[in-house]
This record gives structure tokens, C-alpha cells and sequence, in this order.
């Protein structure tokens, strides 16, 4: 009983592990890469981050700056590592990737009752956390399959590329914040209309990587590949990532559109096309991209890729514990749950393991409040009607506050007082 698995290396893994060895427990953690990879994975470290490098917002006016401030309260494994290999980006929380990893790796590798298994696990036992992630192998989907049936699903993912920033024209680039607000973090690349208009018109037409067994599958909202958004209109991208609301030159210039690159490494080398998720072929995006003014001549460190997630149909056969209705031994964590964001994913590895250590020690197990970032998200997963669809943490799923505030900035700060307070009162009952 004092020995418990968790699999999957991922952000909600990490999370889960160091939360059951603090409670002393031994964990065998497995983790099939580097022997076996994913679509989207390059490296056999724990905790990659595949998508983009940035954690989102730390703002308390918030969703996502809240979900940190409760996660700092719950002792979270993953911002210790992100403090310590941040890379400015404004008022988010970006990192070096690898060096984030790194830091993960030397954090739970001081614990000496933390085994790493490098292989591919495809069964499921009790007490044990799965958290292997939107790109989940073949052997263990066939065996949660078997224990989910007909609410097992699919989306899809896209993820943007990288430039090298010596090759970025800084003749037809400039550095500044939207509405000049905190530092000046973001790289913007500014075009007019007549160039914003062939570059839409090249976009649409651009061929795109065949998905062959993926086509079944839905295209999550918030990572749309960024044609499939330019096919919804001319104007699309320029009310989207592209909007050049708030965005002067350094002379007060407007601008009809604007691509913003941000800063992927601490070094100032490599910056990521901000909102450009694309399944475009390699070649397309080498050549559409560099009609961008200022990345004509475009090194592409790594290009956009699309690739199969995969999440469970959580209501109905999970509880707000994050573990199985029919089998309550055995616990669900990151995005395989139906969480969508590294945050997210994160938190939900750390609560998963402090259910099982709860559990294991005789404890009742009690889901954070709804009035919190973190209860609120997992009330969704188990308690969400309608077509079901994966979720980032968000002020509209929290009840409302016992007085109506109109002032839209005051509300969200009304919100972030509870949820801190809550989770504050929440912490000192679990550590009990």
C-alpha cells in the first residue's frame, strides 16, 4: 500500500509524483520516451513542453493568473521549476524549455524513493495515476478504452513554429506591449493591407499535411490552425491573433495587422509566431510565413505541426476527485481528462495525487470549492452537461459572488479574493 504508480511524465504527472512522495510514499513513474515517442514530442525529458513555452498569465484579473495563486498555496511542483527558468513575456509566465525540464528532472530525482521507469506501460492497475497525456500510446488507449466505452473521444492540436531572432528584420519589426502596458516583451511585425491581403489569400490556398486516420476529429477552438481561421473570412485573423488594436510604431505608426513574436529561450535566440498553430506542410510555411514584411528571410528553428489529442468523456466516469465512478482506485489527471492548458494539466496531476495519498492513508477525499479556479474546473469534468468538450479554467465556470458587481476589472478581482481565500482555507484542511 505504500507503493503507488504513476504514468506519463508530462506536466500532471510531475505534479502528481511529487505530491505522493512528499506524503512519503514510493512511486514507480513510467515514462515510454526517449525509447518510444510521440507526433509531437522531441526529446525523452520529463515535463516537455511540446506546444508553446509560455504558462499564460500571472494577472489576477485573470482566470489563469488565479489558477497560479492557488497552485502556489497547493505547493506546486511545476511553477517551482517555471520560477527558476523564466523568460520575459510581459505580465505571462514563460520559460526555457529546457531548462524547465531540467529543473523538474533535479527536483523529484532528490527523492530517493522515486524509481523512473523508461517504458511503455499498457495496463492498468489500482492505485495508480494515468496522466499519459492528448497523445496517449495505442497500447494504453486500447486498455482505457476498455474502461471508458463510449466516451472515449478525439480532438485535434496545432502547435505554431519558431524563428531564429537573427534572422528577423528588425527594419519592419519593433518591440512593444499592447496599449504600452508592463514591458515591452512582445517582438510585433506590422503589415499593411495590400500585404495583409496576399498573405490571406496565400494562407487559404496553402496545402496542408493529410490527417489521414485524424479526420474523424474535431479541431479544438482554442488551438485552431491559424488558415482555418483565415477561411472564415478576409478580416478573421486581424480580430484575432493578427488584431493590431492597441499596437503603435515607434513613431505612433498604425498598422492594418500585426504578427507578435515572443521570446522562446532565456539566450534571446528563438521567437515564437504568437496565435500561428498551423497544419500546413513544411514547405507552404516557409514560403507563406516569409511574406511576412519582417520574415522574409526566416530561419524556422522548428515548424508548426498538428497532431491527434485525445480526452475522455469525463462526466458520467469521473468524480470531482479525478478518480473512476466504477473504480476508485484508479485516478485520471491532464489533459486526458478533458483539461485543455499546461495550468490545467498541471493542476489536475497535483490534485489526482493528493486524492491518492488521501485515500491510501484512510482520508476522505475532498474536491477544492467551486468558488476556486481549481474546484470549479473539476466540477466541469465530472459535472458538465451537453456536448462535452475540453475546457480551459475560466471566471464563468465559478458560481456567482453574493452581490452583483457591474464594473467589469472589479468583478474579476471579487473573484480572485474568494478563490484565494477559499483555497487558502481549503489548504489548511487537507494539510491537517
Amino acid at each position: 500500500m505504500n507503493r503507488v504508480r504513476v504514468v506519463g511524465g508530462g506536466l500532471a504527472g510531475v505534479e502528481a509524483c511529487y505530491k505522493l512522495l512528499n506524503a512519503g510514499f514510493e512511486v514507480d513513474l513510467y515514462e515510454m520516451r526517449p525509447g518510444k515517442s510521440s507526433p509531437a514530442h522531441k526529446t525523452g525529458a520529463l515535463a516537455e513542453l511540446v506546444c508553446s513555452n509560455s504558462l499564460k498569465s500571472e494577472e489576477l484579473t485573470t482566470a489563469q493568473g488565479v489558477l497560479k495563486a492557488e497552485l502556489r498555496v497547493l505547493d506546486s511542483l511545476v511553477l517551482k521549476a517555471a520560477e527558476a527558468a523564466r523568460v520575459p513575456a510581459g505580465g505571462a509566465l514563460a520559460v526555457d524549455r529546457a531548462q524547465f525540464s531540467d529543473n523538474i528532472e533535479q527536483i523529484l530525482k532528490g527523492y530517493d524513493k522515486l524509481n523512473i521507469i523508461r517504458e511503455e506501460c499498457a495496463y492498468i492497475a489500482d492505485n495508480t495515476i494515468i496522466a499519459t497525456g492528448p497523445l496517449t500510446s495505442d497500447k494504453m488507449e486500447e486498455s482505457i478504452a476498455k474502461l471508458a466505452g463510449a466516451g472515449y473521444l478525439h480532438f485535434y492540436d496545432a502547435v505554431a513554429p519558431i524563428v531564429t531572432a537573427e534572422s528577423i528584420d528588425m527594419n519592419h519589426a519593433f518591440y512593444s506591449s499592447r496599449y504600452n502596458k508592463g514591458d515591452a516583451d512582445y517582438l510585433n511585425c506590422p503589415m499593411n493591407e495590400k500585404e495583409y491581403t496576399e498573405f490571406v489569400k496565400e494562407l487559404v490556398g496553402a496545402g496542408t499535411v493529410v490527417l489521414k486516420s485524424f479526420e474523424k476529429g474535431d479541431v479544438f477552438e482554442g488551438c485552431m490552425p491559424i488558415e482555418v481561421m483565415a477561411k472564415r473570412g478576409r478580416d478573421s485573423l486581424r480580430f484575432g491573433p493578427m488584431r493590431p488594436v492597441g499596437l503603435r510604431g515607434p513613431d505612433g505608426e498604425r498598422y492594418y495587422a500585426v504578427v507578435q513574436l515572443r521570446k522562446e529561450d532565456k539566450y534571446d535566440r528563438m521567437y515564437n509566431l504568437v496565435g500561428f498553430q498551423t497544419n500546413l506542410t513544411f514547405s507552404e510555411q516557409k514560403r507563406v510565413f516569409s511574406m511576412i514584411p519582417a520574415l522574409r528571410k526566416a530561419e524556422f528553428v522548428r515548424y508548426g505541426v498538428m497532431h491527434r489529442n485525445t480526452y475522455l468523456a469525463s462526466p458520467g466516469f469521473l468524480t470531482d476527485c479525478l478518480h473512476m465512478i466504477k473504480r476508485p482506485a484508479v485516478f485520471f489527471a491532464g489533459q486526458l481528462t478533458g483539461v485543455e492548458g499546461y495550468m490545467e494539466s498541471a493542476m489536475t496531476g497535483l490534485l489526482a495525487g493528493m486524492h491518492l495519498s488521501r485515500r491510501l492513508q484512510g482520508k476522505t477525499l475532498i474536491p477544492p470549492p467551486l468558488t476556486t479556479m481549481c474546484g470549479s474546473l473539476c466540477g466541469y469534468l465530472a459535472h458538465a452537461t451537453g456536448d462535452f468538450a475540453p475546457m480551459h479554467v475560466n471566471f464563468e465556470l465559478v458560481p456567482p459572488l453574493p452581490e452583483p458587481v457591474k464594473d467589469k476589472t472589479k468583478r474579476k478581482e471579487a473573484y480572485a479574493d474568494r478563490a484565494l481565500h477559499d483555497i487558502r482555507q481549503y489548504a489548511q484542511v487537507i494539510n491537517d
